[in-house]
This record gives structure tokens, sequence and C-alpha cells, in this order.
């Protein structure tokens, strides 16, 4: 099952690639909501291989998350593999300069079942996937709101 969409981002490219590269503060930000977050690497600078370990609660128990970098082209793309009990997922962005400050950026989710209850949730997962699509969206256009202002007040 695959969830995607495109924004515009008044930013160039290499701007929008390093505030996705700013690994920590997405770290902080999941810590911020009561997840439990551990590096599994020892890379200094960002490429293929980072990885990471979560803990999170969801709908009441307690899920684990292993995130893995599978692809890094800079500024071009990213890719990252997700496994967590039974499903794999690859979270993907592409960025494309549109012009010298303005750059699109896609993001895609595809959800894999690995297991018969995986198979089952997203079997559930389809049958509401209108509005589904629409919460990934909305939420898609605040992320990339939320750089572009980032990059308005000059913080990489």
């Amino acid at each position: 099952m695959k969830f995607s969409t495109k924004e515009d981002i008044d930013a160039p490219i290499e701007a929008v690639f390093a505030m996705l590269c700013d690994f920590e503060t997405f770290e902080r930000a999941a810590m911020r909501r009561g997840a439990e977050v551990q590096r599994t690497d020892t890379k200094s600078a960002p490429g293929v291989g980072m990885g990471w370990r979560g803990t999170f609660n969801l709908r009441g128990k307690r899920r684990q998350l292993e995130i893995e970098m599978i692809t890094f082209d800079k500024p071009n793309e990213m890719v990252f593999e997700c496994n967590s009990q039974g499903l794999m997922t690859l979270l993907t962005t592409e960025l494309v300069a549109l012009s010298k400050n303005r750059t699109r950026i896609m993001m895609s989710v595809d959800i894999k079942p690995l297991s018969l209850s995986a198979r089952l949730l997203v079997q559930s997962l389809k049958l509401a996937k209108t509005s589904l699509t629409k919460k990934y969206k909305l939420r898609a256009a605040e992320f990339v709101k939320s750089l572009e202002e980032r990059h308005e007040r000059g913080r990489p």
C-alpha cells in the first residue's frame, strides 16, 4: 500500500536537503512525543548505513521500529527502510530543483506486510485509504511549511 505526495518549497535544493539531513532534530522531535530513539551506527556524516532503533506507544501497545538508510544521493534522494513487527516500509524523499530558489519535494511511504497479522492490518488500512491519504498529504504539507519557515529564519 502506497501513499505519496509532492509539495513545492521556496528554498534552494541544497538548503532543503541539508534540513532533511538534520537527523538530530528529528530524533529530538520523536523523543518529545514519547518515543525512545537510539542510533545504531557510528557514522559522523549522513550516508547509506545510518540506522536507528526506536520504541513508541501506538494504540495502547509498545511498538519497536528499526530504520536504515538504504539510498543517499545528495541532493536528490534519500530512501529509508523501516521494519516493525511484520511490516516493511520504504520511506522515499526525492528533491527536484524547479529554479534557483524553488524545490519540489516528493515523499512516499510504501507499506508491505510480511506476516499474516500485518496483512490484516494493511487490508484494514486499505478500507480507510481515502481518509488516510488526506491526512498524509496534510501532514506532509505542514512539514514542508515548517521547513520553509525554518529556511526563512536562516537555520539550516
